[in-house]
């Protein structure tokens, strides 16, 4: 390549020697040969020899009203007479022409026959070719149905219990506030704080001295009393002997027998009095009324009590039985009263106040006999032996009563149960691991059971996880379900997600 360059600067230096040794003469300019070239192109302009420029066709002169001045011709250069060298275009003979070749021409219609004369023989060409360059894009095959995990239980067949449930609170089947009936100090208690308590044990004393002499002057009365009586008794007698000999009179017989009644009164007076100081005086010691448990002591030994005193000395509380009171919505009302007449008693269940644990079970005592206006609630009483002291007075629980048994009902979990617009419905898992909707009709509803009374046998699966993403006909694999290979003696996974 550098060769070539150095050749073509050879020949443009050879063609400026005749000009380089000419003299130039005043005002003349030398031209190479490139720059006289007269382009055969349209849209290659001419050269103006005047103005040094080029002229683009349809915009400047024309090559004919292109006026050049007078040529002296040395070799294939050209002098103006302003001594402007100019190159003489070459004359058309000196041209030669290019010869066409008929052989690209022969290829080509040679190409052409061949290519009909295939698609004549075999019609089917054109498609085959263009199947070879544009081949079709491969068929998708079809989607496997996608296989939706979910969780199945069976529907049992059981007794289903309803209950009313209502929040209610302890109350002690009897509560006493421990008072003292007679005025004096309190010498002793004879009780331990939260102390089991029979009836009749000792609880407390009071300094007796006072009512013991009462005691003694009301015996000293009576005995004083019962010696009059005596006397005119006596008298009596007499009057009543004399009167047979005519030395008295019957006036003074009944004198004398009124006198023998007031005595007696006077006596039976006495008695009264003499009763009341030993009564007082048995008051003196203050023993339980009732069994229970006995709570804080509110006076302490050595103060001064006086009867019936407000405070009182002590609570007692009986716990065995023990009592709760709990509310029921007013419609249940019926309900309730319906099924005590056909079975005499109901079964009430006390748990925790997050209803996980069951304390103690019991029986239905009393229904109140008013609706609270406030609430809309009515009150019920149940009675527990509460051997075990799981219930406490005051303590807050949920009162279960069961109302009513169904009786070999079909049972599914609440999740499995669905609501459409129109009814209700389930997913039952088929034998072909597919699952159908199937429409029920639903009874009653306890805890996370509810009752089907159509639409449903028992045994049937029924889906209770994974409902969102199914449809009718859907593909499952319900979790922990053995696969049908399981029955031919190959492992499989154990079991199947039991009912509740």
């Amino acid at each position: 390549m550098e060769l070539a360059a150095g050749r073509g600067m050879l020949t443009e230096l050879n063609a400026w020697l005749p000009f380089a040794a000419a003299p130039i003469p005043p005002g003349g300019v030398y031209l190479p040969p490139a720059a006289m070239e007269r382009p055969r192109d349209r849209r290659r302009g001419w050269y103006d020899d005047h103005s040094a420029r080029e002229t683009v066709l349809g915009e400047g002169p024309t090559p004919e009203s292109v006026v050049h001045p007078p040529r002296e011709s040395i070799g294939s250069w050209t002098m103006t007479t302003d001594h402007t060298p100019m190159k003489t275009p070459p004359s058309p003979e000196a041209v030669p022409r290019r010869r066409r070749s008929w052989l690209p021409m022969l290829f080509w219609l040679l190409v052409a026959g061949g290519v009909g004369g295939a698609v004549w023989h075999d019609p089917g060409l054109v498609d085959k070719a263009r199947a070879f360059v544009s081949p079709p894009a491969p068929a998708v095959k079809g989607l496997a149905a996608r296989v939706v995990p979910v969780t199945a239980v069976e529907a049992r067949q059981a007794d289903m219990d309803l209950f009313l449930n209502g929040l209610g609170s302890v109350n002690a089947f009897n509560t006493v506030t421990v008072r003292s009936r007679v005025e004096g100090e309190l010498l002793r208690v004879a009780f331990t704080e939260g102390q089991a308590v029979e009836q009749g044990d000792l609880l407390a004393e009071i300094d007796p001295r006072s009512f013991e002499v009462e005691l003694t002057q009301a015996e000293a009365q009576l005995a004083r009393d019962e010696a009059a009586l005596k006397a005119t008794e006596l008298d009596l007698e007499r009057y009543e002997s004399l009167a047979d000999l005519k030395q008295i009179t019957g006036q003074q017989i009944d004198a004398q027998r009124a006198i023998v009644r007031q005595a007696e009164a006077a006596v039976r007076i006495t008695e009264a009095l003499r009763e009341n100081a030993q009564l007082r005086l048995t008051y003196c010691r203050i023993e339980a009324p009732i069994g229970g448990r006995i709570g804080l002591r509110l006076v302490d030994a050595g103060n001064m009590v006086r009867a019936n005193d407000s405070a009182g000395l002590a609570l007692i509380a009986q716990i065995h039985p023990i009592a709760v009171t709990f509310t029921i919505p007013q419609d249940e009302i019926v309900r309730v009263q319906r099924a005590l007449a056909e079975t005499g008693t109901l079964p009430v269940e006390a748990f925790n106040r997050d209803f996980q644990t069951r304390l103690a079970t019991g029986t239905l005592s009393a229904i109140d006999n008013q609706v609270d206006p406030a609430t809309g609630t009515v009150k019920l009483k149940a009675v527990f032996p509460n051997d075990d002291d799981a219930l406490f007075p005051n303590q807050f629980v949920n009162a279960r009563l069961l109302v009513e048994t169904l009786h070999d009902t079909t049972l599914v979990p609440l999740a499995a149960l669905q609501r459409g617009p129109d009814s209700a419905f389930l997913y039952v898992v088929q034998a072909d691991s597919t699952v159908a909707l199937r429409t029920v009709q639903p009874g009653q509803v306890q805890g996370d059971q509810v009752a089907i009374t159509s639409g449903l046998e028992p045994g049937e699966l029924v889906v209770t996880d994974g409902i969102d993403k199914l449809t009718n006909k859907a593909k499952v694999a319900v979790r922990g379900l053995k696969p049908p290979a399981a029955a031919e003696g190959k492992p499989a996974v154990e079991g199947r997600t039991a009912g509740p």
